[in-house]
């Protein structure tokens, strides 16, 4: 059978991959550890469940707008704008089935076949798969390891800039290195997207993940509403990853075009669910003030106990629920030169499994350290202990 070549460019999301790997493991009967997938192991708030039944009950079950339900669209646009400091409205919502769909119509709107599209790399392997998907060009950018996280490489940014470039994709509060920017560097990257003209889509997935402080996003800098288009989702904030609820947020005219797409892809986001996500945002916030308090008492004491290993080493970020430890001298120490050796031997041994900095792009020229991602989202603090434990033994047994 003769196959579409365009599929030859389409990538996956390889923390599926390892969660696979471990599941064999543990029909085996070998006890895992999961840090691997970045889903969450705490239930829906029960008033928002509650909301979609009720939707279900009052016959909520049919077709409804494409760009989603107008309620809906005006609450979270009057809540998206008030956390960022931006007038919106109804007309810059368009409502999608889960964050994840943003991603390639955003592309699809304003990329042309060859135009050259920056993205994060270490980042989430989606934004790659589609910009080759459609027939753009993938030009990944990196960062620089400060004294106390991340910081994007803006020498390596300038280096890549043609006139080509149409796109700048940008994960502030990031998967997968739990990075986020001062206002310096936030401005800064302003400064070079309207220097260059630069459309960007602003994965604002973790906006919410955020332990101490107040998010800020690059939409609300002076010049950028109208060239920003910003990933919101439900899946989080209010632990609703397999809901399948987000949005596209930005100017109206973007907007109007993705939600084209709405129409030749879904037709319209799941109907009652929608109901769900206007308790989310109206409701009693309450339940997602727990979630934070409980993923902050799992990095803490993940972060302790990857400090606390020969040869590891991780700062300890105020966003997300990602930790990347650099694990170069623990390999220096077994022996091993590939990470992704080093991620299997941990598993079998351990029964830990999480994902290597190679799950998250082709490491770029002059990387020399290894890190891997470990995800706290599905993982209670007692099994956090217990599993780094016998990390950290497995180590120091070398």
């Amino acid at each position: 059978m003769k196959y579409a070549t365009r599929l030859n460019r389409l990538g996956t999301e390889t923390a599926f991959a390892v969660g696979a790997q471990a599941a064999e493991l543990a029909a085996q009967g070998k006890k895992v550890y999961p840090f691997h997938l970045g889903d969450l192991n705490i239930k829906t708030p029960e008033n928002i469940i509650r909301a979609a039944v009720n939707a279900m009950n009052l016959g909520k079950t049919g077709y409804c707008p494409t760009p989603g339900i107008k309620e809906l669209r005006t609450v979270l646009a009057d809540d998206v704008g008030q956390a960022r400091d931006i007038s919106l409205n109804f007309k810059n919502v368009s409502i999608q089935p889960g964050g994840k769909p943003v991603i390639g119509k955003f592309i699809q709107v304003l990329m042309d076949q060859e135009d050259e599209v920056l993205y994060p790399n270490p980042g989430y392997p989606i934004y790659e798969s589609m910009i080759n998907y459609y027939g753009g060009k993938a030009v990944p950018y990196g960062f620089k390891e400060t004294g106390s996280g991340f910081a994007l490489d803006f020498d390596q940014i300038e280096s890549k800039i043609t006139p080509k470039t149409t796109i700048f994709i940008y994960n502030n509060y990031q998967n997968p290195m739990g990075a986020s920017s001062t206002d310096e560097e936030m401005q800064k990257l302003a400064d070079f997207c309207k220097k260059h003209d630069l459309y960007v889509l602003s994965d604002e997935a973790y906006f919410d993940m955020i332990y101490s402080g107040k998010g800020k996003s690059i939409s609300s800098l002076p010049g950028m509403k109208d060239r920003t288009v910003i990933l919101y989702t439900f899946s989080k904030k209010y632990a609703m990853t397999g809901w399948r609820l987000g949005a596209a947020i930005g100017p109206e005219e973007i907007i109007e075009k993705i939600s084209k797409l709405n129409v030749n892809d879904e037709s319209c986001s799941n109907h009652f669910v929608q109901y769900a996500g206007i308790e989310a945002l109206k409701g009693s916030q309450e339940k997602s003030k727990e979630i934070i308090n409980i993923l902050k008492k799992r990095r803490d004491k993940a972060v302790n106990l990857l400090n606390s290993m020969h040869g590891v080493s991780v700062f300890k970020p105020e966003c997300t629920f990602y930790l990347f430890p650099n694990v170069t001298g623990a390999m220096k120490k077994m022996g091993i030169d590939s990470v992704e050796e080093f991620r299997e031997n941990v598993l079998k041994n351990t029964g830990v499994s999480f994902c290597t900095r190679e799950h998250f792009g082709t490491p770029l020229p002059g990387e020399k350290d290894y890190y891997i991602r470990l995800a706290y989202s599905g993982i209670n603090v007692d099994q956090i202990g217990e599993g780094l434990t016998k990390m950290k033994k497995f180590i120091e047994s070398y």
